[in-house]
């Protein structure tokens, strides 16, 4: 396995992206945006498409990519908050709950990444449950990223929503891929591990835990 090389960010958007809320750490999204780059670059035309937005920290590299390649990145999140960022648990952010309803509401902060970036033309946002945007999906994508809800059952969800809509040569990028069970939650490994299992993936590359890897068959 050969990483490519990286892709230049621009200074621009790379401010951008460490100036905004998010979990992602600066090498493994500089991985990301390279990976990007090369999908749009392959695959012309093809949209660049998220799960998990959050408050766009990684949609920003998505963006710049997209912005590049003139084509457009696509983030998609019901922006209510995965498991572990709700009431009690480690990820909480009290600034993120809307204090009219109560509830998490990423929604306003993602606009305000975006808009600061200078990006708000490059992107589209999907307001919705991945598994139904998925259902109605119909066009063919150069990258997925998958960086949703780390339950087997989001994991998986995302998976088999979006891997079926996923060109040939095109990147499928995992977030928070964890081998042992105690550095982090075994859902992204296993969708993974699914992956290369399926025969229709090769492994590209790897930065902490973002695994990149290129459709070279047919199948989920």
């Amino acid at each position: 396995m050969s990483t490519p090389p990286p892709a230049e960010v621009p200074a621009d958007a790379l401010a951008a992206f460490e100036a905004a809320k998010g979990f992602m750490p600066t090498h493994e999204g500089l991985a990301l945006h390279t990976a990007a780059a090369g999908a749009a670059a392959r695959l012309p035309g093809l949209p660049l498409l998220e799960v998990g937005t959050y408050c766009g920290r990684s949609t920003i590299l998505l963006a710049a990519a997209a912005r590049e390649a003139g084509t457009v990145a696509v983030t998609v999140d019901h922006h209510r908050g995965s498991e572990e960022q709700q009431p009690g648990w480690e990820y909480h952010d009290t600034t993120l709950v809307d204090p009219e309803v109560g509830l998490m509401d990423t929604l306003p902060a993602f606009r305000r990444t975006l808009h600061a970036a200078g990006l708000e033309d490059h992107v589209v946002a999907v307001v919705g449950r991945s598994p139904q945007v998925a259902a109605v999906w119909g066009k063919p994508l150069a990258l997925v990223f998958i960086d949703g809800g780390h339950t087997d059952e989001h994991a998986g969800n995302d998976y088999e929503g979006w891997v079926p809509h996923l060109a040939q040569d095109g990147l499928l990028v995992i977030h928070d891929v964890f081998a042992d069970p105690a550095d982090g939650g075994q859902a992204p490994w296993r969708i993974y591990r699914r992956a290369l299992d399926s025969g229709a993936f090769t492994e590209v590359s790897v930065t902490g835990s973002l695994h990149v890897l290129r459709r070279t068959g047919a199948g989920t």
